[in-house]
């Protein structure tokens, strides 16, 4: 929805009288109205083309314990959002919002549900940025999104650091900015550290230059109005996030949507090799992994992501253990799913994804997706009884094993005597299929960018010099988090 509609909505709350509460007003009605924006870290479509994103299904949950259905308006630009909680034309704000003083002073915020930094990219072709802030000039021009908290942060700064520049630019989304930098369109971006762990891999040749430790880590939250009238419903959301706290439901969203971008440090040259690969060995593979994948309604790109993680893509590999192939079948699993040769690479992508369904099933019903996904991956890598194992000591230590946040923490712990001794299968090198999950929901997100950008030469610098306005068409859907990997 555009942002037009709210001249439409720009009434929402006027019936809320001296007498009535935002709160029940909303609930009168049924419908919570919020604003948001897009980006990766807060709304999307997946690659299913439903919406998706932390904000998004935080949201979905809250009007959920409310009891009425989401209306959400989708800010065209990041400077409006804040100005419609003002105006009262919505409920509240949820758009990766981060608490600053200033924003104190005229709003409300939720409890904070991720914590932040300020980060600086430039290209890495780019001679780097002094990493002191005296050593800036007007020279380096730090481009920040207006009426963003890095924009707040620079106008702070400026007064013990003069020469600080920077150019505040509307109707942009982080994404598209990290972009104009990778395009050497612009020198510098100042942008959110969550920002830049999701969009880093589809733009590889972007470095932190700075992480700006003069100032606190902020914090992400929903934001309110200051009128007493939404006390009710500030109040309700404090509860609801205090809940999701204590049932571990918020750190297994943030762990859905960061976990695997977080766990390790950004991987330039594999990113590098891995878009090589793409150009040079997918394209002999592809219409089977295709093919197959619409046979049993499976996202392709699923398959060529744990094909790439076995094998790299070569039909003829082969490790110490003997299993061989793209999808690196053992000789029992393959006779057992009836492969004849397991280095043919239509029998392997075959093989591989009818033996991973098999796994994905095995799991009781409230094991939902994308959790289901993770397990029937760690089974792949380790086993099904392993994972069954790690799931019963998570089970033990009161902790939710239908979590794959969870279950994760307690994989490794199968190396260990004191706890595999108690376990039906044994020792396991239980910290290997929490990398195996975590590089495998590497590689899908990078095909999914690589598939949207089909034709385009990933291996190479970017050469644009274009000054023209960022096309926000352009901006990469991350779709790591999708809730199904499933057509």
């Amino acid at each position: 929805m555009k942002l037009l509609l709210t001249v439409l909505l720009g009434t929402l709350l006027t019936f809320c009288t001296d007498r009535q509460t935002v709160l029940e007003s909303v609930q009168r009605s049924g419908v919570l109205t919020v604003v948001t924006r897009h980006s990766p870290t807060t709304y999307f479509p997946n690659a299913e083309g439903r919406p998706a994103g932390l904000e998004y299904d935080l949201l979905n949950r809250f009007a959920e314990h409310l009891r009425v259905k989401l209306n959400l308006i989708v800010a065209e630009e990041f400077s409006q959002i804040l100005p419609m909680v003002s105006r009262e034309q919505v409920a509240f704000a949820a758009a990766g919002i981060n608490i600053t003083e200033e924003r104190r002073q005229y709003l409300r915020f939720s409890t904070r549900y991720q914590e932040v930094q300020h980060q600086l990219l430039y290209h890495r072709a780019n001679p780097p940025p002094p990493s002191q802030l005296a050593e800036l000039t007007a020279e380096h021009v730090i481009s920040v999104i207006a009426g963003s908290s890095q924009e707040f942060l620079l106008k702070q700064l400026k007064t013990e650091y003069p020469e600080l520049t920077w150019e505040s630019m509307a109707d942009v989304e982080p994404a598209t900015l990290l972009e104009s930098v990778w395009q050497k369109e612009r020198a510098y971006a100042l942008v959110d550290s969550t920002e830049v762990a999701q969009m880093q891999r589809f733009f590889p040749e972007l470095k932190v230059a700075k992480t700006f430790n003069e100032v606190p880590a902020s914090g992400l939250a929903w934001a309110f109005s200051r009128d007493y009238r939404y006390d009710s419903l500030y109040v309700e959301s404090i509860q609801f996030f205090q809940n999701l706290q204590q049932t571990g439901e918020l750190a297994q969203l943030i762990e859905r949507y960061y976990s695997h971008v977080e766990d390790q440090q950004f991987d330039y040259v594999d990113t590098r090799e891995f878009y090589r690969h793409v150009q040079d060995r997918l394209p002999a593979y592809r219409a089977k992994f295709e093919t197959v994948a619409a046979q049993l309604k499976l996202d392709w790109r699923l398959l060529a992501a744990i094909a790439y993680q076995e094998s790299r893509w070569l039909a003829d590999a082969v490790s110490y253990t003997g299993v061989r192939g793209l999808m690196m079948l053992t000789e029992d699993t393959a006779a057992d799913l009836g492969i004849e040769d397991r280095e043919d690479p239509f029998q392997s992508i075959e093989g591989g994804s009818r033996y991973f369904i098999k796994l994905r099933k095995r799991f009781d019903e409230d094991v939902l997706e994308p959790d289901r996904t993770w397990f029937a991956l760690a089974a792949y890598n380790v086993g099904l009884g392993h994972v069954f194992d790690a799931r019963k000591i998570t089970r033990n230590q009161q902790a939710n094993p239908a979590f794959w946040v969870e279950v994760k923490q307690r994989l490794p712990l199968l190396s260990n005597p004191k706890w595999y001794r108690h376990t039906r299968h044994g020792y396991a090198r239980g910290y290997e299929p929490v990398v195996y999950v975590r590089n495998v929901r590497h590689y899908y997100d990078m095909l999914v960018y690589a598939d949207e950008h089909r034709g385009t030469d990933l291996t190479s610098e970017p050469t644009s010099t274009s000054t023209q306005p960022l096309d926000e068409t352009a901006t990469p859907s991350t779709t790591q988090n999708s809730a199904v990997m499933t057509q």
